[in-house]
């Protein structure tokens, strides 16, 4: 399958909230959707972006998508690259796209001095979970906790 992996552009902002969507569905979260384009445009594409973002282009579809943020470790004292969201709507999966994203991923993170790449998944995740072993992760048994303002 051909597909390419590129920067989000504000024309994709539709779409992209609909990836989201279908993303929160997969991981059995709430979402809603109502201003999100406007709040993303302004988070990806102010002048000191909040959030970077790709998609995975095939023809004219968006297949997925993959966002990210850097933030700093205390215990590393280094800048490390977060990895927020990475999602394939399920026609895309399988067929080595997300080794992919890892490998730009890899790239990006290197070239901005980043110690590592951080991600989560849910527990019931079990497709990723197995996915991110394959290409040498490592997990650390964690549950993340929130509080809504």
């Amino acid at each position: 399958m051909d597909y390419i992996i590129r920067k989000l552009e504000e024309k994709d902002l539709a779409i992209l909230v609909e990836l989201c969507q279908n993303h929160a569905e997969y991981e059995q979260a709430t979402y809603k959707s109502i201003g999100k384009e406007k709040q993303l445009k302004n988070a990806i594409f102010s002048q000191n972006p909040k959030l970077y973002c790709y998609v995975i282009e095939s023809g004219i579809e968006l297949a997925g998508y993959f966002s990210f943020t850097f933030d700093f470790s205390t215990w590393d004292a280094q800048t490390f690259l977060y990895l927020d969201c990475l999602y394939l709507e399920p026609n895309f999966r399988g067929l080595k796209i997300g080794e992919q994203v890892f490998e730009k991923l890899k790239h990006i993170g290197q070239e901005n001095n980043c110690v590592n790449i951080q991600w989560q998944t849910p527990t019931f995740n079990e497709r990723a979970i197995k996915f991110y072993n394959k290409i040498g992760a490592t997990g650390k048994d964690k549950r993340r906790f929130f509080i809504d303002l």
